[in-house]
């Protein structure tokens, strides 16, 4: 799946089958539902979960110092630019690094 496909799909009701559970979260928070998102990777482990997990606490603003220990767990820097600019980033590298 392309990133390009991946943002169209955000036209349905439910995320495509067979995408990860981060690359799941990082869709229901596009839909604007930043709690489903956070439920559904809060109890997954690895980098790629991590990453996600720091994004929806950079993204929610709240708590900057969680979202700065989420982005040390994935080894990924805090997010800098735009929200937007960043999903895409991390879509496309859970996506298997495509590029366009």
């Amino acid at each position: 799946m392309t990133p390009d496909a991946f943002k169209a799909s955000l036209a349905n009701a439910e995320p495509p089958q067979g995408v990860s559970v981060p690359l799941a979260a990082l869709w229901w928070s596009a839909k604007g539902d930043w709690n489903k998102a956070h439920v559904i990777v809060q109890p997954v482990v690895g980098p790629e979960a991590a990453w996600v997990h720091a994004y929806l606490h950079r993204l929610d603003g709240r708590e900057i110092g969680n979202a700065a220990y989420w982005y040390r767990r994935a080894d990924k820097p805090f997010g800098k630019g735009s929200s937007e600019d960043e999903w895409s980033q991390i879509v496309a590298e859970l996506l298997g690094g495509y590029n366009g």
